[in-house]
This record gives C-alpha cells, structure tokens and sequence, in this order.
C-alpha cells in the first residue's frame, strides 16, 4: 500500500471507531492499577520507560496513533489524533498534518500548530529555549530538518530524504506533543496535556490520580472518572491484590507464565492474554572499560549465553528466540529461523559454543583458579533480577565470577545514561517495531540509548539506507545485513524477546493488549467497566 493511500485509509480509521455503537457503554467509575514501580519522572519526552508510559499516556495525545482496537501494531492500523489527515508529497519528504482545531490544554489554552513545531524543534535541538534533562529519542528525527507551520492547524515536517517509519515513530507512546507555554521542570513533575484524563497527584512510592477531562475532543471519551494508580513493591502481594479484586487490570508484562496460572487459579473469571511485549532481555557490555574493551571477552561472553536455558525456566519456554527486531512470528521485521540459526551463538549446540567460550578465556589467562570477577548491574525488578541470577550462572562457566549489583529504577536509568557501569542484564523497551525505533535507536554510534557505546561506521551506513528505503521487502533484506553484524560484533547480545501475560477483571470492557508492543495502548479513553 502506497505512503498516500495509506494516510488516506487510515484517516477513515476514527470515523469508524466514532460511529460504532456506544448504547452498551457505561459512563463512569475509577479504574483501579498498580505500579511495579516508581516513574523517574512524568514527561514522556525525556524517559524511556514503561514505568512513565503507564501512569501518564492518558495525559497525553498524539499527532497520530496505532488504533487501540487492532491487536497487531503496523503502518497500516496508524490512526488519527491530534491531527484529523495527513498526506506525503510527491518526494516522500514533506508530511503534512492537518490539525484539529478547537483543541484545549487540560489548563485551557489552545493547542495549536506551533506546539507541533515547538514539540519537534526541541526533540532535534533546534528550540530557542532546550532544556530537556534527556533526549533518547533524538535520534529518530535525525533526518527531520524543521517543522513549518501554515496558520494555526496546519505542520508540515521537512525531511532531508524519505523516511517511511516515521509515521509508525510519531504514532509511538514516547511522541506526545507539549505544549510550548509550560516550562519542562513543570512538565516533569505536573504534566498539562489535552488528553483524556488530567493530572492530579503523583506522590512518589505512593500512588498517582488522573480525573477525565470533561473538554476532551474525542466526543463522550472517556467513560471513566478516574484512574488511580498504587504502587505495590512485591510482585507477590501485586498478584494477591489483583486476584482478590482489588485492581482492575495488572501492570503490563508484569504476570509471568507461572503467575498467570496462579492468577487463573485464584481469580478463575479473571482474562489472561499472553503476548509479545517487544521488550528483550540483553547483555550489555560497557565495551570501553578495560578488560571489556577485549573484543574476545565479548565474544566469549555472546557464545556462553545458553538462550534455551532462559527459555525454560523463566518462561517455560514460550519467550521469542530472536535478533534485535521482535522476533517472529509478531515481529514484522524478525529473522526466519533458519536464518537466525546461523548466527553466533545461536546454533543448536550449546555444548560447542560453551567449550569455544572456555577456550578463549582460558587463553587470556582465566580458569576456575584465577576468574574474572565483575558485578552485574541490573534493574530491582523480578523480570530483571531473575534473568541476572541465571546469566550469572552461565558466565561462571567461562570462568567470570559475577555478583549482582541491584538498583532502583531512578538509579538505573541515571547510570546508564551516564554509561556508568561495566556489565549489565537489561530489559530494552522498543515501543514501536520499526528499525528506526529500535536499531536506529539502540545501536547507532550517536544515540543517546546507545548505552554499550557501540559504534561501527559500517552499520551506521546500513541504518541510513535502510530508513530512506521505500521499498519494505528491500529495507527487510538490509535489516537482516544489520542483524548479523550486530551479532558478529556481540555489540548488545540478545537473550529472549520477552512474552507475558494481561490480565483484567471481567467488567473492564475494551481493553484490548497489543500483541507486539505493550506501550501503546496505555491511555485507557475507551475502556469502561461494566459494573
């Protein structure tokens, strides 16, 4: 389907939602979650995590966004939001929004186009006034030249070639416009947003409130009053809470295969979908800290990593084996098994790839008698310290001792951000499953995310072909080129695609969890409880 009879398609997309019927949908009611964590702060602009995301989507709107009624995410379920169209011109360098006009801040002043231009300008460093804390995803605009306006509902981005992923990068839950009038430390702590819920409170450790904003442009959205969000440290007493009714629906990728049988057990009329999260757990190798700037360590390091081990006991085997991009069969741009087969590290024999592993440890000087010892960093999250725990396991095999190094999530995101850490077991979020929002972003040499600080010209040359490439197969076939340096150069060595389960209350209507991103379905405006 062509760029612009796919913006024309996709336009029709709200029409629909809007004209379906509404008679059994009940108006009202708090949707009660919990959170596994605390959010290092509310601008989505400047985080990337989940633990922002899910408190503070419903904030916010979009230019555009995937339909939250179709389960699988790609170009073609893009749907408008803030903006009511959009068109490319012959080049398939201009894309122009029209806007929607009569929009309101949540503290009454107009959006209008230049909040697109501010929002842009920022995000690429062109503002008057920056003073984001983070950018992580600048790198996904490198390609953009400006944002122009024509009047107050109109924006056209200006392109320096073509880049067919960014209307799947500007429907992702980390591109929310802002409005230019309010200051980012504000945006930081109290966000204002034009969407369907506004914020309230956020006491840290505590719990975070939004109330339904009654001026929200989507006609009768959203049926709820409110959302109140408590976070509940211990997984176990998160499950317990849940099952006994006291949340509506759990935190995303929260419930484990193992779990969701306990959950089932206890809550028997509770809905449990186990899917994709396009989340992957990865080695991260701080590859300029001696002796890691060693290429042979990594390499060892990638060939130890047992992924069938992982598998079975944290997933009892129903986890993604996979390259960079989602793996397939959700993954629209994952490597066929076969292929993937081939890949260091990936083969059958994890035998031969263990005693290879030993081989070019011992000949740098290691053994059992005189190990390496390092400290593995990672996340306080189950879904982080269990893998670390197992990778721990596999590394003393190649005869590096390993202790684990456990960090909140505020703690965590500030050492990776300042590449202050040696070895680390990551759990990477890629929001969208386009390469230019996850290779782009996590393996080009100036990403901010880049937290291995790899860098390679020879696949910084291949990210930018295959982001200007219009032709989807011919962008697949050099994604895959990119996939097997990636893992010849052991540049952020990928352990499992995670999958896990959703699970809501029978009442909750209309919720429906994506199946290959757990990000971009979090504002909650069509959900109503049935109650």
């Amino acid at each position: 389907m062509g760029l612009r009879l796919a913006a024309c398609v996709a336009a029709l997309g709200i029409a629909t939602m809007a004209a379906s019927p509404a008679a059994a949908q009940k108006k009202g009611g708090t949707l009660r979650l919990y959170h596994n964590d605390n959010p290092p702060s509310t601008s989505l602009l400047e985080e990337s995590t989940i633990a922002s995301v899910m408190p503070f989507a419903a904030v916010f709107n979009n230019l555009v966004m995937f339909d939250p009624a179709k389960v699988h995410e790609s170009i073609d379920t893009v749907i408008p939001d803030l903006a009511e169209s959009w068109s490319w011109d012959p080049t398939s360098t201009k894309l122009t929004f029209k806007l929607r006009h009569g929009v309101k801040w949540h503290d009454g002043q107009p959006f209008t186009a230049k909040d697109v231009q501010c929002t842009w300008r920022m995000l690429i460093g062109k503002a008057e006034t920056q003073d984001f804390k983070r950018n992580p995803r600048k790198v996904w605009y490198t390609k953009l030249k400006d944002v122009s306006i024509n009047g107050d509902d109109e924006a056209t981005f200006e392109l320096t070639e073509p880049q067919p992923g960014l209307l799947a990068l500007l429907a992702s839950a980390f591109s929310v416009v802002y409005p230019c009038h309010v200051p980012q430390q504000v945006m930081r702590t109290k966000p204002v947003g034009t969407g369907p819920f506004k914020f309230v409170e956020f006491r840290r450790g505590d719990q975070i409130r939004l109330v339904r904003n009654p001026d929200y442009f989507k006609k009768d959205r959203p049926y709820l009053d409110e959302i109140a969000v408590r976070t509940i440290d211990s997984r176990a007493t998160r499950m317990l809470a849940f099952a006994t009714g006291d949340f509506d629906i759990t935190f995303p990728s929260d419930v484990s295969i193992p779990l969701m049988k306990d959950v089932k057990a206890r809550a028997p009329n509770a809905i449990c979908e186990m899917t994709a999260t396009n989340t992957q757990i990865n080695l991260m190798v701080n590859r300029v800290n001696p002796p890691f700037d060693n290429a042979d360590i990594r390499h060892a390091m990638s060939l130890a990593l047992d992924r069938k081990a992982f598998n079975t006991i944290l997933f009892e085997g129903g986890a993604r084996l996979g390259g960079a991009m989602l793996a397939k069969p959700e993954g629209e741009w994952g490597m066929p098994a076969e292929q993937l087969s081939t890949l260091t590290g990936y083969g059958p024999d994890t035998a031969k790839n263990l005693a290879e592993a030993q081989a070019i440890m011992q000949k740098l000087g290691y053994s059992d008698a005189k190990p390496l010892s390092i400290k593995i960093q990672t996340r306080n999250l189950p879904t982080y310290r269990d893998p670390a725990v197992i990778l721990a396991d596999q590394l003393r095999k190649i005869y590096i001792q390993a202790e684990l190094d456990i960090l909140d999530t505020p703690r965590w995101y500030s050492r990776l951000q300042r590449k202050d850490y040696t070895i680390g077991l990551n759990i990477t979020g890629v929001s969208v499953d386009d390469p230019d929002g996850n290779l782009v972003e996590n393996y080009s040499c100036n990403s901010e995310r880049n937290y291995t600080q790899y860098c390679n010209a020879d696949v910084d040359k291949l990210l930018a072909a295959q982001s200007r490439e219009l032709d989807k197969d011919k962008r697949r076939k050099i994604v895959f080129d990119i996939e097997r340096l990636l893992v010849e150069d052991a540049a952020r060595p990928i352990i499992l695609h995670s999958s896990a389960a959703n699970c809501w209350q029978p009442y909750v209507r209309n919720f429906h969890p994506h199946d290959n991103s757990q990000y971009n379905n979090l504002r909650f405006e069509d959900v109503w409880l049935d109650q």
